[in-house]
């Protein structure tokens, strides 16, 4: 910070440092033979790395949080997208796809479509 300069800003600025420092790295998250470190923002299939955009990361790491349960486009779009998002909500099954070919090597992960309310990542054979 450059002089002369605000308490107010000053206060404020140490405040968040201190939030940031205290909550520290997101821990890994597995399901299955899919592993994610968010903090490295990389992701392994067994002992092999993952190669993902930044949204195909956002996209796995969400529906990882909420495995098992059934995720609605909407969700989807709103929770990895924006929003603010205006484009066409058919992107979400484009970027399910690509996720699911990248995926297709391991047969304990998957990502389910379940007709009518959106789709569900599920460990199998757990």
């Amino acid at each position: 910070m450059s002089k002369p300069f605000s308490p107010v800003v000053l206060v404020a600025r140490l405040r968040a440092l201190l939030r940031r420092a205290a909550e520290g790295p997101e821990p890994s998250i597995s399901v299955g033979s899919l592993r994610v470190e968010p903090a490295r923002r990389r992701a392994w299939l067994g002992d092999d790395e993952l190669l993902l955009t930044a949204r195909e990361l956002a996209l796995v790491r969400y529906l990882m949080h909420r495995a098992d349960h059934v995720v609605s486009k909407t969700e989807i779009l709103e929770h990895v997208w924006d929003q603010a998002f205006e484009g066409d909500a058919n992107v979400v099954e484009v970027y399910i796809g690509r996720l699911r070919r990248k995926l297709s090597p391991c047969p304990d992960v998957g990502i389910d479509t379940i007709r009518g309310m959106g789709y569900r990542l599920s460990g199998r054979g757990r």
